[in-house]
């Protein structure tokens, strides 16, 4: 093997990396035998070839060479014939792509295929025969069929020989093509009478080492005279025809000319035997010399024909000329379009001109019909780059986002530049690679949920939904609920919330009277690496149940004494006797209280208000009326369903203390009390008194250990006396006043409330205690619920 360690290496970066190398090999090398280290020549490492997927590419020409990616060697696969492959074309070479991937790169490889003496020179026939006159002058010339070898360079055939040369010698003349015309040229005159048959041997010898041989075995007969020889009119005929030309085409006519007369004369024409047999393609009328298309020809096979003729007279006599046939090139070829790699997938985030793939595009056709041009199909982001001369790279021109499109179809079309234009195409498909580059968004930039109070541990309250626009595992988003506290105690014992659904359970029984409504964050995280994640803020509101019945705040309910509201027979219509306080730690409808009259003992006489629990009279007061007056109110409230309270009012109709405790007593001693009650009432009065005693002892201490302090300073500053807050005279008519204030004060928390009554400047309160069958009667400036600092806790 005779190799050429590189002719040279070309590196050039559209895209990718490309290189180019030569080599020359003799052909007829046996299978397997080695080419070249190509991975060494290119500076390639072995690992790369197998990572890279080492490949080779080149039509036909990749099945008579292999790549051995474990070596690195190129070697022979099938036997290399120079004249199967290539013919009379020089040089002859195999043009190789090697194609590597992650990151593509292309390599030409060029193997040129040098000639070995393998073929002999040959003639078509075996033997040849000519019938020449004795007449024949000294130096007539006598054409010979030209040997054939099918070898080239010093190889193909050199020289000819003609065996015995008595009569004939040989000549041979250079023609235009570079072939020899071979003639045989009379030196010595013939004499039939004395030899009527010669016998001559035509030998071709080559130029190999050792030298090849071919013979051809000519007859000559000698015939009487005929003494002049056909002149064709032109030594050259030139033509031209358009490829594709239907068969019986008429291309030309050849004339020659014959002084002889009679049958010598007479002149046939005849396509002589020559290295291309062109007998399929065209045929010449024997009389007439008209050249006919009998074949197919076409451009891209052979774009000249040379072909040589004889004019030869009934004498034996002949002449010879060429025929040049131009063929014109047609547009008939369609640009061929050749994936030489391609990804079928690339990530969204890949930078811009990465490639996606390499192309190659010829067109067999010449001139402007075989100039090519590709394109791509528009509003896709991809690009043509040309890296080499018919070679191209698809690369990536703008940002790929899969969430707006996830595959491309990619159409590259080919076109000539001929009239009218032939194109071809291919078309691509490439699937984009999910990135998580989008963080889950949810549907709401916040959320408000409602749950009733009193709710059961588990309920569901309500669902977050987050939606990630990236693919699979980039895309599934799980909840998390984000570390808070709600009045100092974790939100996760309040709430929970499902990974995968969303879904926001309840941890507790929620009540509206502690808590109205909170506030907590959701995070949505998707599965992607690194995650990426977004929140959004929930506020459940407790929805308020009817759950508490109303509280009456006044009046006071006791357990032993009994209470009454003093009423004086003088009281005119609407006179405001008392009002029931009440109110409801509920909200909303449920906490919206009315007033009713359930039960009186005089049903005429009082009536209450629906909204503002004020009892009043409804007529004048008159002495008939009873003194001891029993009323039943009920504080209903709106809720469904509704839930009440119901308060007791003792009135007493009267104008003197003294009626008053003589109808109360009587009220008392109609009471049944047993022994046992008797013996408690004792026991509780002497315990009651035992205390009061001893804080009497107490007090009276302090008091003295404070003068005496007080004396020890010696103070001489006046002496302030100290009045109660809202200390008044305690002189009173005995009734109630007209006008009755209250204000009612509560606080966010439903279970705290502070409460404050003002009433009358005076207010006369009939207190009867049962046990000592006595009657109180008490007028002061407030009641105790007056106070402002005695606040009442619901």
């Amino acid at each position: 093997m005779r190799r050429q360690v590189p002719l040279f290496i070309l590196l050039l970066s559209l895209g990718s990396v490309f290189g180019q190398v030569s080599y020359s090999i003799p052909e007829e090398m046996a299978k397997g035998s080695l080419v070249c280290n190509v991975a060494q020549d290119l500076g390639l490492d072995l690992k790369r070839l197998n990572s890279g997927r080492a490949r080779l590419h080149s039509g036909g020409s990749s099945e008579y060479v292999e790549l051995n990616k474990e070596r690195g060697v190129l070697l022979i696969k099938e036997r290399i014939d120079r004249e199967t492959l290539c013919g009379e074309t020089t040089p002859c070479a195999l043009h190789l792509q090697m194609i590597l991937e992650n990151p593509m790169e292309l390599f030409r490889v060029t193997i040129e295929i040098t000639d070995i003496n393998d073929n002999a020179p040959s003639f078509v026939s075996s033997e040849k025969r000519f019938d020449i006159s004795e007449s024949a002058v000294v130096g007539s010339k006598f054409v010979l069929e030209k040997a054939v070898d099918a070898d080239i360079g010093s190889n193909d055939l050199q020289s000819y020989s003609l065996n015995p040369t008595d009569n004939f010698i040989l000549k041979l003349e250079n023609q235009a093509d570079g072939s020899k015309k071979v003639q045989m040229v009379l030196q010595k005159p013939l004499d039939r009478e004395h030899q009527e048959r010669i016998s001559l041997l035509l030998t071709a010898v080559d130029g190999g080492q050792p030298p090849m041989t071919g013979t051809m075995q000519i007859i000559v007969n000698v015939l009487d005279a005929n003494d002049n020889a056909p002149v064709f009119t032109k030594s050259v005929y030139k033509a031209a025809i358009t490829e594709n030309s239907p068969k019986g085409t008429r291309i030309m006519t050849v004339s020659a000319s014959d002084k002889d007369k009679g049958s010598y004369g007479e002149i046939s024409y005849v396509i002589s035997n020559s290295k291309h047999r062109y007998s399929d393609l065209y045929q010449i009328d024997r009389s007439s010399g008209e050249v006919i298309l009998i074949g197919e020809i076409d451009y891209e096979k052979s774009k000249l024909y040379q072909i040589d003729i004889e004019a030869i007279d009934n004498g034996g006599l002949s002449d010879s000329s060429k025929i040049v046939i131009d063929v014109v090139d047609v547009n008939d070829n369609s640009p061929q379009v050749k994936i030489l790699s391609k990804s079928d997938a690339i990530l969204e985030d890949s930078p811009e001109n990465t490639v996606i793939a390499m192309l190659s595009a010829s067109d067999p056709d010449s001139d402007v019909n075989g100039e090519v041009k590709c394109r791509i199909n528009v509003n896709v982001p991809f690009k043509m780059q040309t890296s080499m001369n018919g070679f191209y790279s698809l690369v990536t021109d703008s940002d790929l986002d899969r969430e707006v499109a996830s595959q491309y179809n990619i159409t590259v079309t080919c076109s000539d530049e001929g009239v009218p234009s032939l194109s071809s195409s291919v078309t691509l498909t490439l699937q984009i690679s999910d990135v998580n580059d989008n963080a889950p968004v949810f549907e709401r930039s916040s959320y408000e949920a409602y749950i009733v109070e009193n709710n059961t541990p588990g309920l569901s309250i309500f669902t977050v939904k987050a939606r990630d626009a990236d693919w699979n595992q980039n895309a599934r988003v799980s909840y998390i609920l984000e570390d808070s506290s709600v009045n100092g105690v974790p939100v996760s014992s309040y709430v929970s919330v499902s990974a995968d659904s969303g879904v926001i359970h309840a941890v507790r029984s929620l009540d509206y009277e502690q808590i109205k409504d909170f506030k907590f964050c959701i995070k949505a995280q998707d599965g992607g690496s690194p995650p990426l994640s977004s929140n959004v803020s929930v506020t459940v509101k407790i929805q308020d149940q009817n759950d508490n019945p109303p509280q009456v705040l006044y009046p006071v309910q006791t357990g032993g004494s009994l209470v009454a509201e003093i009423v004086p027979r003088s009281a005119d219509v609407s006179y405001l006797v008392t009002k029931v306080v009440a109110v409801d730690v509920d909200s909303g409808q449920n906490a919206w209280l009315s007033y009713k009259l359930q039960k009186a003992t005089d049903r005429a006489l009082f009536e209450v208000g629906l909204q503002n629990g004020e009892i009043r009279t409804i007529r004048q007061v008159t002495d008939k009326d009873a003194v001891k007056q029993r009323l039943t109110v009920i504080v209903e409230d709106n809720g469904q369903p509704s839930r009440s309270a119901t308060v007791i009012v003792n009135v007493a109709v009267a104008d003197s203390f003294p009626e008053v405790l003589s109808e109360f007593t009587d009220f008392t001693h109609d009471k049944e009390y047993n022994d046992n009650m008797t013996f408690y009432l004792v026991l509780a009065l002497a315990v009651v008194s035992f205390l009061f005693i001893t804080c009497l002892v107490v007090i009276i201490s302090v008091k003295i250990y404070r003068w005496r302090q007080a004396r020890f300073y010696h103070s001489n500053l006046p002496v302030i006396p100290y009045y109660p807050p809202r200390y008044s005279d305690t002189l009173g008519t005995g009734t109630l006043q007209h006008v009755y204030n209250y204000d009612t004060c509560r606080t966010t928390d439903s279970r705290k409330s502070d409460l404050k009554f003002g009433g009358p400047g005076t207010q006369n309160i009939l207190i009867m205690d049962p046990s000592s069958g006595t009657m109180q009667r008490i007028q002061s400036e407030k009641s105790i619920l007056d106070e402002p600092d005695s606040p009442l806790e619901i």
